[in-house]
């Protein structure tokens, strides 16, 4: 699977799950025209299939589901990562809670004992909350940089995380927890990655 583009577009897309274009090109980082090529190419081997419309976009077919996992295996035998991978996990999973702590922190306040829902007009708090998701976002760091040592298709997870943040930081509030492109949804895109190149089933990992 390293090396091949069209393997990375199907796993990014198992990943995410369903997506539009422009939404794939950003987490492959590529441009969409070279994306939608290997899509095409994926949808004329029954692997992926696109549905049209206003809230239409890219899916795995269960065929694609079944050959991603199956390219992924072949690709951490191949390079021996798994151990390394199973390790960076482990340390993903210690920061895991925490990120949920902040989304929610982000997302709702206690005020005088009632939770209410963050309008965002005590700049104050925000302030406070930014700057603990950018001490995780350092320790977060350390991760991207053993798993992207693995498994080269790692790195952009490192790059996507930092741009999240540093448009949060410079105003753009959204981008912690509440769009497609939010610290909050790479974060659950790298989780979902590290269950399918580990082979853990989520109802598993949802318990520990």
């Amino acid at each position: 699977m390293t090396g091949s583009t069209g393997s990375v577009v199907l796993h990014v897309l198992r990943c995410i799950g369903f997506a539009e274009l422009s939404r794939l090109a950003d987490a492959v980082g590529l441009p969409a025209a070279e994306v939608e090529s290997h899509l095409i190419d994926l949808a004329v081997a029954g692997l992926v299939t696109r549905t049209p419309g206003e809230f239409g976009g890219w899916g795995l077919t269960e065929a694609g589901r079944v050959e991603n996992a199956r390219r992924v295996t072949g690709e951490v035998d191949a390079t021996g990562a798994r151990d390394a991978v199973a390790a960076a996990y482990e340390k993903f999973m210690v920061l895991n809670p925490e990120l949920l702590d902040l989304c929610s922190a982000w997302q709702l306040r206690t005020v005088d004992g009632v939770v209410t829902p963050n309008d965002h007009s005590d700049r104050a708090y925000d302030a406070r909350v930014l700057d603990r998701f950018a001490d995780l976002d350092q320790r977060a760091q350390a991760v991207c940089a053993d798993l992207s040592a693995a498994l080269p298709r790692f790195r952009r997870y490192r790059i996507r995380l930092a741009a999240a943040l540093d448009r949060a930081q410079a105003g753009a509030l959204e981008q912690l927890v509440d769009t497609i492109t939010s610290y909050h949804t790479v974060w659950f895109q790298l989780h979902e990655d590290l269950l399918a190149t580990l082979g853990i089933p989520r109802q598993w990992a949802a318990i520990r």
